[in-house]
């Protein structure tokens, strides 16, 4: 596994993740190329020293691609052009996405003798420039061990393979979907202290000692919303659409998880009012606006199309 033609990794998709991901393999060793249909994102990898293309053709059969994609269907667009070449050992899709996708993803990999394994992220920009990522891995144990160097690299280990095809993108979405739900009752908890006087960082502080806190208490709070700055990287479109995705998976399935679903209904109030290029903390301003400088969102500014890739959140 160390020579040069199997450490080869094509990154496709090089936005706030997947360029950080690229720039992490190229510290480790690995010979990366990037492509993305965005000149800019082509050119800040470039920056970094990681040689790109625009031709996502000029990749297939490279023995190793980590996708870092905005939707399923463009997982499902983008896996058979690397495939169209013989070579690939095996392809990371690190994209949020659904877990039927993955697992016809998975089949068609298979029947080309190489390996595909969803396997979503979290760790945010930090993580993925720190190859410290944890991951969420779906996928046969014969495309796991495939998959396994890339992972490392990425994760430093920090992975945990939930089981087959699919199986990945679940559970990151019913993650996702709690973080979004954490999101809205701990602001909802601080609207309520600062309404009863009680400075929210203080109130944040306490609950994060005790049975209530989360990292959604103790971080995201503390360091993007009582702050103002929300900027933590991770947009409130790509967020609603996970929320709402876990929802769907669920249904698929026969279940009807209420709390998840009425969640998922206020993080789509909050997409119509802020649009989908806001920062998924900004969630606060719809629920608690009390306590975030930036105050309660004008409802004329929202709805502006998003076109950033990215898929992991903190």
């Amino acid at each position: 596994m160390n020579t040069s033609i199997n450490r080869r990794v094509a990154v496709i998709g090089l936005g706030a993740m997947g360029g950080a991901m690229a720039a992490t393999l190229h510290r480790a060793g690995w010979a990366v190329t990037g492509f993305d249909p965005s000149e800019a994102a082509r050119a800040g990898a470039a920056d970094a020293g990681i040689p790109t293309t625009a031709n996502l053709a000029d990749l297939a059969g490279t023995p190793y691609a980590v996708l870092s994609l905005p939707a399923a269907s463009v997982v499902e667009a983008t896996v058979p052009q690397l495939l169209a070449a013989p070579g690939t050992v095996a392809i990371i899709d690190t994209t949020t996405s659904e877990p039927a996708t993955s697992q016809q993803m998975a089949s068609l990999a298979d029947a080309q003798g190489a390996a595909f394994v969803d396997a979503p992220v979290s760790g945010g920009r930090d993580g993925a420039a720190t190859g410290s990522l944890s991951a969420f891995v779906g996928a046969t144990e014969a495309a796991l061990a495939a998959a396994e160097p890339v992972l490392l690299a990425l994760t430093g280990g920090k992975y945990s393979h939930i089981g087959g095809p699919g199986s990945g993108n679940v559970v990151k979405l019913l993650n996702n979907v709690l973080a979004a739900a954490n999101l809205v009752s701990v602001g909802e908890a601080l609207g309520v202290a600062k309404a009863y006087g009680i400075d929210p960082a203080t109130a944040a502080a306490s609950i994060s000692e005790a049975s209530g806190g989360s990292k959604v208490s103790a971080n995201m709070y503390p360091n993007w919303v009582l702050t103002g700055t929300h900027d933590s990287g991770f947009s409130l479109g790509l967020m609603a659409r996970d929320a709402a995705l876990a929802v769907d998976v669920a249904a698929q399935i026969g279940e009807t998880p209420a709390l998840l679903a009425a969640v998922s209904g206020q993080w789509q109030n909050a997409l119509a009012v802020l649009g989908p290029r806001a920062d998924f903390t900004e969630i606060a301003r719809t629920v608690a606006p009390a306590i975030t400088p930036a105050g309660a969102p004008e409802t004329t500014n929202a709805a502006k199309s998003d076109t950033t890739h990215g898929n992991a959140v903190a």
